[in-house]
């Protein structure tokens, strides 16, 4: 009974920390300019993206995101047809690879890509996906966070294969591992 006690504590303590590693992000989403620089840029109309490469270095309030490549997938909306007939662009999308880093506060969380989904408000850290409060880590193949809910799904890699039967430089499934240090 003891044993059972204590790690339901640890196992609820664990799911606190995961919602409190990712709850810094939902700044992401508010009105506040974004402000990116890279070593260069290329816009594309037709796809209505922009592609920034080279030391990529975004910010927007304080959230700050950095990666190799980002592109930035835009809609054009009409902001009030009938007081103003200029249009703004809204971000529907951002897509960051390479040595992707978001950082807020005590907060960080690394992969080798990042999606944040405008319209469904998450954050979807892939491959290698770890982030961390200060000495506490939590990682997996997939990171999601639901900006709206204020919860966060870590995913370990399940298409793997494992057991008997595996052909040599198959990969095992990656798990899900926490850290939590106790002071």
């Amino acid at each position: 009974m003891k044993f059972i006690n204590r790690f339901a504590f640890i196992l609820n303590n664990c799911l606190i920390l995961c919602l409190f590693l990712l709850g810094p992000i939902s700044a992401w989403a508010s009105d506040a300019p974004i402000h990116i620089e890279a070593n260069s840029m290329s816009s594309t109309e037709r796809t209505s993206s922009v592609v920034f490469t080279g030391n990529v270095d975004a910010r927007q309030a304080d959230v700050r995101i950095r990666s190799d490549e980002m592109t930035v997938y835009y809609t054009q909306s009409d902001k009030d047809k009938k007081a103003e007939k200029s249009a703004s662009q809204q971000v529907e999308k951002l897509v960051c690879t390479g040595n992707v880093e978001i950082t807020r506060g005590e907060w960080l969380g690394t992969a080798k890509k990042m999606t944040y989904l405008s319209r469904e408000r998450q954050v979807i850290l892939t491959d290698n996906a770890k982030a961390w409060q200060n000495q506490n880590m939590v990682s997996g193949d997939k990171i999601i966070y639901y900006l709206d809910e204020g919860r966060s799904e870590v995913i370990g890699d399940t298409s793997a294969t494992t057991g008997k039967g595996k052909k040599p430089g198959e990969k095992k499934p990656s798990r899900v591992n926490m850290t939590i240090r106790q002071k």
